[in-house]
């Protein structure tokens, strides 16, 4: 008996201290998170801009995918249908995330169209469509970090993440693990074409997670927040 009992004693207290044991091994790697990387700063301010309720709209301390959808917002269907279905849908219960969406006075009848064909499957408490001036859909977009252009319309099909402190977030390096292993020169992603379901669902879906669990870890106190910036992109390219 004693010794069915000193069987049992060893047997649970394995069972208990593994658990215990797994979990200390995993905790330093929450002190070796890498941040979603800087890739322009002080993106310009929308305080110019008003809702359907004439209100304004704001970057600063909100977690943003801003998009450009012109005169013609009917014509960004497809774009406004995978952003909403691959990433509003994913993030809009978390705190301080918006859609925002620049359009240029005059088109609201355009945006109207539009929103009911969203509204069609799901509320937009969380999408907002704000109107201002052409200049002003211009000054924004220079000050984003991007290849892609505006069309006549004041559009584009690439859409951007901004974080709560007007800093354009993105990849400086998204090289694959084959290219790497070739020392193929670098290049980063500072935007996200709506057009291409992969692109949303596999690289701004994940790069949306890891700037949430930024901010989250930020509250917590458990984040170093030395992040890479756009800098060290260019130290990248002169050395290749």
């Amino acid at each position: 008996m004693e010794k069915k009992s000193t069987k049992k004693t060893i047997i649970l207290s394995v069972l208990f201290f593994l658990p215990v044991m797994f979990l200390l091994f995993l905790y330093p790697s929450k002190h070796n998170y890498n941040a979603l990387d800087i890739v322009a700063e002080n993106v310009a301010k929308t305080s110019d801009f008003v809702d359907q309720d004439n209100n304004q709209v704001f970057l600063q301390d909100n977690i943003t995918v801003l998009g450009f959808f012109g005169n013609n917002a009917m014509a960004k269907a497809t774009v406004a249908s995978n952003l909403k279905e691959l990433i509003y849908e994913k993030f809009k219960g978390f705190k301080r995330f918006q859609v925002l969406v620049l359009v240029p006075e005059g088109s609201e009848e355009q945006v109207n169209l539009l929103r009911k064909e969203l509204l069609k499957y799901d509320e937009l408490k969380y999408w907002q469509f704000a109107f201002g001036h052409p200049m002003d859909i211009e000054k924004v977009f220079a000050s984003l970090s991007t290849k892609s252009v505006l069309d006549s319309n004041y559009a584009s099909n690439h859409v951007f993440i901004v974080d709560k402190e007007r800093n354009q977030r993105g990849r400086i390096d998204d090289r694959t693990d084959k290219e790497l292993e070739k020392n193929a020169p670098v290049y980063g992603m500072s935007s996200y074409n709506g057009i291409k379901v992969a692109e949303l669902k596999n690289k701004m879906s994940e790069d949306m997670r890891i700037l949430f669990t930024e901010y989250r870890q930020k509250r917590k106190g458990n984040f170093n927040s030395s992040t890479r910036r756009a800098d060290d992109l260019k130290t990248n390219e002169q050395e290749n």
